[in-house]
């Protein structure tokens, strides 16, 4: 390779080859005015093999890094996937009795207890939720028979009438328990499902709802296959699609698309939403005024069922406020 560079007045012409470097000067009349200088070749082979050495050396320290970095790596791993629906997967370290092993079954013996605290919590829900509904079933037949037999009573009559509203309001509490129960366990009955003909099927059931509080359902769907539990999958549209017609205003609508990404998006005209609430509405029992349960429309459980679901799904819920008031919400399903 030759290198030209004019320094001054004077040209300077440098040849350099595997072994040697050779370094000639020119005047301004075209003739060598240095004498040839060559680095010797010893020199020149130490230098080759320091920098070859060194990146063995730089080599050989990224594949130890790896190596030693491999058990942090392997429980990191396992950490990053670990969640409600699959809380017997563990770390399982193999290797020498080290301070990483010792590390890593302690982990496992952690995630041991948090399963049985998980799992009480589940079964008393899920228990509580079927041991409820039968009293509340046999209260609300016996609150629908003393409705007919008092109808010379209006006093009975509008007190059955409350009764009838707050056991419904019970059940569909219980319902909304035993539903968030059953999603944190987990999917058994997954399947390809249209999930455009899902939300269309729950749009068509909520028309009346609808025509009730004097809004108007807008449809935009489009052909969309998800891998789901049917059942479950047809609850969290339900609940969202109830919601934004339940917290809405008189004249308002309801705009449902089912597209790509997002999978679902659902938007209401309800009432402003402060962009610091969104996140507190998914919490159980939670609404946008704080209050809890004594409310008759509603048990609160409505959007932290959407999120469980969505949730066992390895999906992700979006929510954020309207532009011109309410919320849209978004479900991004694989």
């Amino acid at each position: 390779m030759v290198i030209v560079q004019l320094v001054g007045d004077h040209l300077h012409r440098l040849y350099l080859s595997l072994l040697n470097i050779q370094q000639l000067c020119y005047d301004e009349f075209g003739q060598v005015s240095v004498c040839v200088h060559y680095l010797p070749r010893d020199q020149l082979i130490g230098v080759v093999l320091v920098i070859v050495g060194l990146a063995l050396i730089v080599l050989m320290l990224r594949r130890l890094a790896r190596w030693v970095l491999a058990p942090v790596t392997t429980m990191t791993t396992a950490l990053r996937h670990l969640g409600p629906q699959n809380l017997g997967q563990r770390v399982r370290l193999d290797g020498p009795n080290d301070p990483l092993r010792e590390l890593a079954d302690t982990l496992d013996a952690m995630l041991d207890r948090l399963v049985v605290g998980f799992e009480g919590q589940r079964r008393f829900a899920s228990n509580a939720s079927h041991e409820l509904r039968t009293p509340l079933a046999v209260q609300r037949t016996l609150v629908e028979v003393a409705m007919v037999t008092s109808r010379d009573d209006p006093d009975l009559t509008r007190l059955a009438e409350q009764l009838l509203v707050v056991n419904e309001r019970n059940e569909r509490l219980i319902e909304g328990l035993l539903v968030l129960a059953e999603s944190d366990r987990g999917l058994p009955g997954v399947m390809p499902v249209r999930l455009d003909v899902v939300v269309a099927e729950v749009l068509d059931a909520h028309g009346e709802l609808a025509a009730q509080h004097e809004v108007t359902l807008h449809r935009g769907l489009v052909s969309r296959m998800v891998r789901a539990d049917p059942v479950l999958l047809e609850r969290m549209v339900t609940n969202l699609v109830h919601n934004a017609i339940t917290y809405n205003v008189p004249g308002g609508t309801v705009d449902v698309v089912v597209a790509g990404l997002p999978a679902l998006s659902v938007h209401n005209t309800g009432p402003h939403v402060p962009a610091e609430s969104v996140s507190a509405l998914f919490e159980p029992f939670r609404r946008l005024s704080a209050e809890r349960v004594h409310q008759r429309d509603g048990a609160g459980l409505g959007l932290s069922i959407v999120r469980s679901i969505c949730s066992a799904h390895n999906g992700v819920v979006q929510a954020r406020p309207g532009d011109k008031g309410g919320l849209r919400i978004e479900l991004y399903l694989p």
